[in-house]
This record gives structure tokens, C-alpha cells and sequence, in this order.
């Protein structure tokens, strides 16, 4: 069972990956699918909610949003009069088949877009002020929709008013703003026309839903055919997969071992705004179908495509990244764990040898070979051990879940024999999934290290040994939140008994359980708390389950029968954080990061953006000269790179490892020509400009920085330190021959 952030982000989102053709046949009228997808919410759905009145009133909010995002086309009398009309009868509508609603509404939306987009023509051929002290919203997700037509054409002057100075201060311009503006509003006219009925009924199906919870949905026959199940596919493109918000198409995911995610520039959050095939121009994408966007980015295994990105960090959208990909085949062995030696000086400087497994899903089943997590994970700890590591990192930060069977059979390599994950259903009954395997694998020191991007099987994992006291967890204030099940189900077989017999008819995706810790807590909401945080970029509240509509809420079940690891083993939680603590106090690296928070979390709180060119060129100036300010700072750090080695699968059972990273300053390594290679999975700080990855060649990149890595090795040195207790003439003596010398 899939049960993670990973498979739900797919599901509702394009996969950019070649799709499968399905055969034709005969669909279920649209009534009946639509009555099909009521009675399943009703009576599949965790909640049990009947299609009421309450349900109503969300089916309407989430329908009226999807179609207009950002509250501007659309004006609050006409949500009072489709409220009034349909607001408490919608949902008991679907039950009778009736999607007159649907298409009414959906009929009002394209009038007022043609009504707008019209008067957007005629504002572009006036002249724009440049020079006032004007601002206007940066987003409207959560604004109320202008009272009239009159404050809608104020908004509406702002808003084309930034995006033309957004186009004009672009350092990557595409044609001429006015031009440019205008061909962007035809083509979304274009869109809303080009719906037809059947993807206006998989619209609102999808809102009715959405308003159960975020992670449930109508998938049309056409999102079926973009999406496949099988975690063994070959795939081929980018590996990356979107979503549609404001007119862009979004990052919402990387596939583990794509050509996105290898390349390190793309990440979660990033809008993209034009895309080209190799050298050719760009072609402006904002405004445009997600379907048409994924068309582009698509492409035969070994072409280019560039992406023009707004960087999730940007705290000015005019600011642009230009990301260079060759397509290619998402190798499976680029998504299995991995592991690394690494060598460094602890805080008496001598020499530590110790452990980093990366983990980027939870996979199993992949192949014919029965890929597992946990088969490969053991087989790693085994040459991490041969190696006398002194502790083990466990890196979950862009893992989005995956197999619950595996995430359990993981977890006990670490625990000895005793639950660790409780599922309740709508009835209330609770499982309880216990350790499969008794034998300890690695009983070491242990630090696993989480962000906002860890989620569902990643917390059910992290969760467990944190209320085992087994390991240290480290990272953002709390992992996604996502602490619920979800199962596929196909219309057809319910819609056959009203008179259908097609399997064509697409699919629910509905929400049926919760997961809960061991210690009682549910990960819904409020996911895995660290016990040493680290300042992050990515650890905004904007970017978890909480963020998104209609979450599930949290609560708590009664606490299974579990018993703690030996209290000989304890964590030393409060020392670890003081220490920590002091580092990031004292680490340059981490006071860029909280500089680049505080000017994130003001201009996200703020939520407004001048519209004087001047003041946006001197911000965007003064972002340029902040990085050439950190870059010649970076350079004049005489700091040692420690040791790594690289463990894969095929080299685990090897005398002799990669080197993967050497000790010396990076203007050395650069200098010599001899810039040392990088794991492909460490996190680039803010300033995306300065990692390499113009070549999609890992050999090529400079190592990336990454001060959260560095602190949780610092975090696991000390644990290793504490775990030692009272010094003696032997407590650190280390084996410091390199493991590619051994015999």
C-alpha cells in the first residue's frame, strides 16, 4: 500500500513522463459517474460526512476557487447570487446526478473571463506609470473577490500593471511586455473555452472531493492515463510534477533519481514561466494548460529543454533562474538508498568515522527482481559497519513516503520487538502494526534528519524511533503533517450497478484511515516535531498539510504497549540542542539562511510588492550584490571539506569506494580544474546561482552548500561523544585508514 505525500502529489498532479495508452470503450453517462462519486465520499470517505449542507457550502468554495484562484475574475455578487441559488444544494445535487450547477457556474466563469480579458486589451494600450509609489498584491489566494466591477478593474490595473514591470525587469526577455501580456490573457480565454463538458464535470467532482479533505479526488480518465501505479516503470523526462496555481505551472514533487532532481537547481515550490526545446526561444507558459505545459516539457531521451524559473524563495517574481535539462530515463538505481563514509575532525580534532544513508522513498516491489528498502538498507548498514562507523545519519529530507510494509520492516532494523505505527478507520477501530523482524541490524548512535518535504511513511519512521528514545530527530520545526491513508478506486465497478459496465469512467481517490504514533498522536497536521531544529528555508507553515484546505484535523488515540530503548542509551537531547545551538549562532553559512528567512517571512506577511520600477530595481541590485557579497566571503574560508566516500548497492560489497568529495577550499578545487563531485541529493543553500549544474554531469558540479548537513554531522559527533561517557586512552581511537586502501 502507497500511502505517502510522494503518490499523492502524483495523483494529483502531471507525472512529465511518457504516458500509456489505454483502450477505448464505452463511459458512464455523466449523472451516473457524478452519483457514483457522491455515494463513495459518503460512504468510503474516513469521515462518513453526508452530502449536506455544510458539505455544500465547501463544494461551492473549492469550486468557485479552482476556477478562479486568485479572486479576481469573479466578483463577491456574483458569489452571493450563485450562493444563494445553489450554496446549501449542491452536494445533494451530485447524489441525483444533476450537474446543471456545474455547467452553470462554469458558464458565468467564461463570460467573466471573456468580459476581462477584453478590458485587459484595452489597458494595454495605455500608458503604465512606472514611477508611483503604487503597490499591489502578490497573492489573492486568501483575499475576498472585489465587490463590484469597479474594484475589479482597480485590482485588475495593479495587476497587469506588475506583470508588465515584472516582464520588463526580466533578464530573460521573451518578446516585448505588452505583447507578450496580451498573447498570455488570448490563450487563457483560449483554455476556458477548449473545456468541454466532460472536463468540466472532472472539475467539479474534484472540488466536492477536495472539500472532504486535500488528498481525495476525481481522477478523469485523461489524469488516469498520465499516471501510472507501478513504482517499476521505466519513465522518461524531467521527473517532475506539477500542479496548476495562479496561471503557472508549480513544483510540487521531484521524482527520486531524475533529471531535475540529480540536477539540484529545480525545487519544490518553483513556478515555471516559459520553457524552450534546446537552443530555441522561449515560449511564455503562464496562463497556459498544465497538459500543454507537461506537452512541452516532455520530449525524447537524450534532448534539451530549458525552464525559466521563479524561484520559491524569490521574494521579487521579476528574479529568474534558467534551468538547463537533458531528458532522460529515470533510472531505478537512482532512486534506491545509498550510503556514505565520511571522515571528519570532531571537536577535539581528532578523526570520526561516520555513517550517511540517504533515503529518497520508501520503494518496494520495483522491478521483477522484488526490489525492497529494506533489504538494500541492511545490506548498506552491513559495509557501514565493516567500516566501524561511529554513528549513523538517516536522510529523509526530500523523501515524500512510499511503502508502509517497508517503512515498518525499516524501522525495525533499529527497535527491537514492539509496535510501531496504529491506523484507525471511520468506525474507529485501531490497528495496531508491530515490528516484523525482532533483530537489531545497527544499534549505534542515530540522527535522522527530516524537513517540511518529509511526509507520511518518512513520519511513521521518524515518529517511532523518536518515541522509542532510539534516535535524535533534526531538522525543520515539524516534518509535512500528512497522517492519512488513501486507496484508488475505480467508478466503473460502482457505476455498473446503475446501469454502466465501463472501465473507463476514471477514479476516487478517497481518504479512508489516519495513521497514529505509538505514543498516541497522530502525524495529521501536526507531522514530526525535531528535537533539534535547524533554520531552514523550506521550514515555512505555508509549505505543510496545514497550508492546504480542508486538512483533516489532528487528535489522538491511547498510547500502545511499548518499552523505550535501555535507558543507558540516552539521547541527550537538552546538551545536543545547546550545543547546536551555539554552532548555528557562530556559522556564517546559517546566518545567511535566517537573513533570507526574516526577508522571506516579511515579504510573505507583507503580501504586497511596489510598482515603481526604480525601488524594484535597486531591491533586485541589492540581491545581486548580496550573493557577490556571500560568494567572496565563502571563498575566503580556509575550512576542510571532510572525507566521503560513496556506498551504492552495486559498489556495497567492494574494497575500494569512490571518493566523493575531497578536503581543500573551493577556489582551489576550481582553480586546478579539479572541482571535486557532490552527492546529487545535498541541499543547495538560497543562493541557487552558485551551485554548478549548467552540466547535468555530476562530475562537473562543485559541492553544494549545504550547512544543515554539516550541523547534523555535528549533532551526531556529539552524541557519539555523550554516548561515550567518561573519557579514556582508548575512547577515540578511530580506524582513520581511507576504505578504498583496505585490502
Amino acid at each position: 500500500m502507497r500511502s505517502s505525500l510522494q503518490r499523492s502529489l502524483a495523483l494529483c498532479a502531471i507525472l512529465l513522463t511518457a504516458t500509456i495508452a489505454a483502450p477505448p470503450a464505452m463511459a458512464a453517462s455523466r449523472e451516473t459517474v457524478a452519483m457514483s462519486v457522491g455515494r463513495l465520499l459518503e460512504e468510503g470517505h474516513y469521515t462518513r460526512q453526508k452530502l449536506n449542507e455544510e458539505v455544500s457550502r465547501k463544494f461551492l468554495q473549492t469550486y468557485l476557487e479552482m476556477l478562479d484562484f486568485s479572486h479576481l475574475f469573479f466578483t463577491q455578487k456574483d458569489v452571493d447570487e450563485v450562493t444563494a441559488k445553489y450554496g446549501t444544494s449542491m452536494a445533494g445535487d451530485v447524489l441525483l446526478g444533476n450537474l446543471k450547477p456545474a455547467f452553470d457556474i462554469y458558464a458565468l466563469y467564461t463570460k467573466r473571463v471573456d468580459d476581462r480579458v477584453a478590458k485587459i486589451k484595452e489597458l494595454l494600450k495605455q500608458p503604465i506609470d512606472f514611477k508611483s509609489n503604487a503597490t499591489v498584491e502578490l497573492s489573492r489566494q486568501k483575499s475576498s473577490w472585489p465587490k463590484d466591477e469597479a474594484e475589479a478593474d482597480q485590482l485588475w490595473r495593479g495587476r497587469i500593471s506588475n506583470e508588465l514591470l515584472q516582464e520588463h525587469l526580466s533578464e530573460h526577455p521573451i518578446e516585448p511586455a505588452p505583447q507578450l501580456v496580451a498573447r498570455r490573457y488570448d490563450r487563457l480565454a483560449r483554455n476556458v473555452h477548449e473545456e468541454d463538458k466532460d472536463e468540466q464535470m472532472k472539475l467539479y467532482l474534484d472540488a466536492l472531493a477536495q472539500a472532504y479533505d486535500p488528498h481525495s479526488e476525481y481522477l478523469s480518465k485523461a489524469d488516469m492515463k498520465n499516471f501510472s501505479i507501478n513504482m517499476g516503470l521505466s519513465l522518461v523526462g524531467i521527473g517532475a510534477m506539477l500542479r496548476s496555481e495562479d496561471g503557472y505551472a508549480k513544483i510540487e514533487s521531484l521524482v527520486p533519481g531524475g533529471p531535475a532532481q540529480v540536477d539540484g537547481r529545480l525545487k519544490v515550490g518553483d513556478r515555471i514561466s516559459a520553457v524552450a526545446q534546446g537552443p530555441a526561444d522561449y515560449v511564455d507558459v503562464r496562463e497556459m494548460r498544465l497538459d500543454k505545459v507537461v506537452e512541452m516539457i516532455r520530449g525524447k531521451k537524450g534532448t534539451h529543454v530549458r525552464l525559466l524559473v521563479i524561484p520559491s524563495d524569490a521574494t521579487d517574481p521579476s528574479r529568474r533562474k534558467n534551468v538547463e535539462l537533458v531528458r532522460d530515463e529515470i533510472k531505478l538505481k537512482d532512486q534506491e538508498a545509498r550510503a556514505d563514509i565520511i571522515i571528519r575532525k570532531d571537536e577535539n580534532g581528532d578523526p570520526i568515522k561516520l555513517g550517511w544513508l540517504t533515503l529518497p522513498s520508501f520503494y518496494a516491489d520495483m522491478d521483477k527482481h522484488q526490489k525492497s528498502t529494506t533489504r538494500d538498507v541492511l545490506a548498506l548498514l552491513k559495509r557501514l559497519k565493516k567500516e566501524n562507523i561511529a554513528g549513523l545519519v538517516i536522510d529523509l529530507r526530500r523523501n515524500g513516503g512510499g511503502s508502509l510494509e517497508e517503512a515498518l520492516s525499516l524501522t525495525g532494523l533499529f527497535l527491537k520487538s514492539g509496535p510501531i505505527v496504529q491506523t484507525k478507520d471511520y468506525n474507529g477501530s485501531i490497528r495496531v502494526s508491530a515490528n516484523p523482524d525482532p533483530g537489531i541490524a545497527y544499534s549505534g548512535p542515530m540522527v535522522v534528519l527530516t524537513s517540511r518535504q518529509s511526509a507520511s511513511a518518512s513520519e511513521i519512521f521518524a515518529a517511532a524511533l523518536q518515541d522509542y528514545g532510539r534516535a535524535v530527530i533534526v531538522g525543520d520545526k515539524n516534518t509535512f503533517g500528512k497522517g492519512t491513508v488513501q486507496t484508488i478506486l475505480p467508478i466503473g465497478r460502482f457505476a455498473s450497478l446503475l446501469g454502466s459496465h465501463s472501465d473507463e469512467d476514471g477514479a476516487l481517490k478517497l481518504t479512508i484511515q489516519k495513521f497514529y504514533r505509538v505514543a498516541g498522536g497522530s502525524t495529521q497536521l501536526h507531522g514530526v516535531a525535531s528535537d533539534v531544529v535547524l533554520p531552514s528555508l523550506s521550514d515555512l507553515p505555508e509549505f505543510g498539510e496545514g497550508a492546504l484546505k480542508n486538512a483533516l484535523p489532528y487528535d489522538e488515540v491511547a498510547k500502545a504497549r511499548y518499552t523505550k530503548w535501555s535507558d543507558s542509551h540516552s539521547l541527550f537531547i537538552d546538551q545536543l540542542r545547546r550545543r547546536s545551538e551555539e554552532r548555528v549562532k557562530n556559522d556564517p553559512e546559517f546566518h545567511y539562511v535566517m537573513e533570507d528567512i526574516d526577508r522571506l517571512r516579511h515579504k510573505l506577511d507583507e503580501n504586497r510588492i511596489s510598482l515603481n520600477e526604480d525601488q524594484r530595481k535597486k531591491e533586485l541590485q541589492d540581491d545581486k550584490l548580496r550573493k557577490e557579497t556571500r560568494s567572496k566571503e565563502r571563498l575566503a574560508r580556509n575550512q576542510d571539506e571532510p572525507r566521503i566516500y560513496r556506498v551504492t548497492l552495486d559498489t556495497v560489497d567492494k574494497p575500494n569506494l569512490q571518493l566523493i568529495m575531497y578536503p581543500g577550499k573551493l577556489a582551489e578545487a576550481k582553480k586546478n580544474g579539479t572541482a571535486p563531485k557532490v552527492d546529487p541529493d545535498a541541499a543547495s543553500d538560497s543562493d541557487t546561482d552558485l551551485i554548478g549544474g549548467a552540466n547535468a554531469d555530476d562530475d562537473t558540479k562543485t559541492p553544494a552548500i549545504d550547512p544543515e548537513r554539516d550541523e547534523a554531522l555535528n549533532i551526531l559527533a556529539d552524541l557519539v561523544d555523550l554516548s561515550r561517557g567518561p573519557k579514556t586512552a582508548s575512547a577515540n581511537n578511530v580506524d582513520k585508514t581511507a576504505p578504498e586502501q583496505r585490502p
